[in-house]
């Protein structure tokens, strides 16, 4: 199931027509349900009900031949935590029980893709919409579907006030649209300079990465060194390099480290390229080159 995606825009778009949803900060996840069971995807395409039992369990309420589209939060302490997303989706099954009871999952449903058999994506986003509040609001928590507004104003002021709770940003929506499965057919606003980029490499070792070699989504898409990684961060990416078959996939012919990026300061580095790349939350000035970007955390697709 390919999803939709979102482009960045800088400014709250505005006009008629368009629908405003806060954006949480959570895992993407992929609803089935099946005649048989509940089948939970990862936009990764990684099956991942193991690790959300508590969501699967919910799901089961769904009609068969259900397909939603929405993200996995936990709520900590009046706002959503990524980190404990995190916890939840690297836990074994055995600890994913334990954690259900400790720090239960949420459904952000954003999209009903199909209900009842039929495929719903060629349907505009304003009836999949009424379709997909009639289909959660009888069932309640922790199924729910994500708050909407077309009232640029209202928007506005969830932009400003809901980032206390741990929303990201906004994201923006036409009415008249269809999914746009596999597309940045939508548009996000974030609330700060915080962006994704692609991690095609690191430098040091897999045990010990000590920067991330990045592309991000603007300019010209040269690879970018970022500053040094945090201990946690060091961490975080050696784990992520060794789930992989392949951690450091090279073209035919070189060695691994033998690629080289130009690193602000520091001249031409080696580094360990990454295929398929990952994809990291980073700090860096859309305008400027300089300085390094800064990660703040690593986004490993469940």
């Amino acid at each position: 199931m390919r999803v939709a995606l979102a482009a960045t825009v800088r400014t709250l778009p505005r006009g008629a027509g368009l629908a405003y949803e806060p954006k949480f900060d959570g895992h993407r996840l992929v609803v089935v349900r099946t005649a048989e069971d509940v089948v939970l995807q990862a936009r990764s395409g990684r099956i991942v009900t193991a690790a959300f039992p508590d969501l699967a369990a919910a799901a089961r309420q769904l009609p068969a031949g259900t397909v939603l589209d929405g993200e996995v939060v936990v709520w900590h302490g009046g706002r959503t935590d990524f980190a404990l997303v995190q916890r939840r989706a690297a836990a074994t099954a055995a600890r994913a029980a334990v954690l259900a009871q400790s720090l239960p999952a949420s459904y952000a449903a954003f999209d009903v893709l199909e209900l009842a058999g039929l495929d719903l994506r060629g349907r505009t986003y304003e009836r999949r919409r009424v379709l997909l509040v009639d289909l959660l609001l009888p069932l309640g928590p922790p199924l729910q579907p994500v708050p909407m507004t077309t009232d640029p104003e209202l928007a506005a002021t969830w932009y400003e006030t809901l980032p206390a709770s741990g929303i990201e940003g906004l994201v923006v929506k036409r009415l008249d649209q269809t999914y746009p499965a596999g597309r940045r057919g939508w548009q996000k606003l974030r609330h700060t300079e915080v962006r994704d980029a692609a991690v095609v490499g690191y430098t040091g070792t897999p045990r010990r990465p000590l920067a991330l070699v990045l592309v991000l989504p603007v300019g010209d898409e040269t690879p970018l060194v970022s500053s040094p990684l945090t201990a946690a961060l060091r961490a975080d990416v050696a784990a992520a390099v060794a789930e992989r078959e392949a951690p450091a996939r090279t073209p035919a012919g070189s060695r691994a480290g033998g690629a080289t990026v130009t690193a602000i300061g520091l001249g031409e580095v080696p580094y360990r390229p990454l295929d398929p790349p990952l994809t990291a939350e980073v700090r860096h000035p859309s305008t400027a080159r300089h300085p390094p970007p800064e990660v703040l955390r690593l986004r490993t697709e469940l």
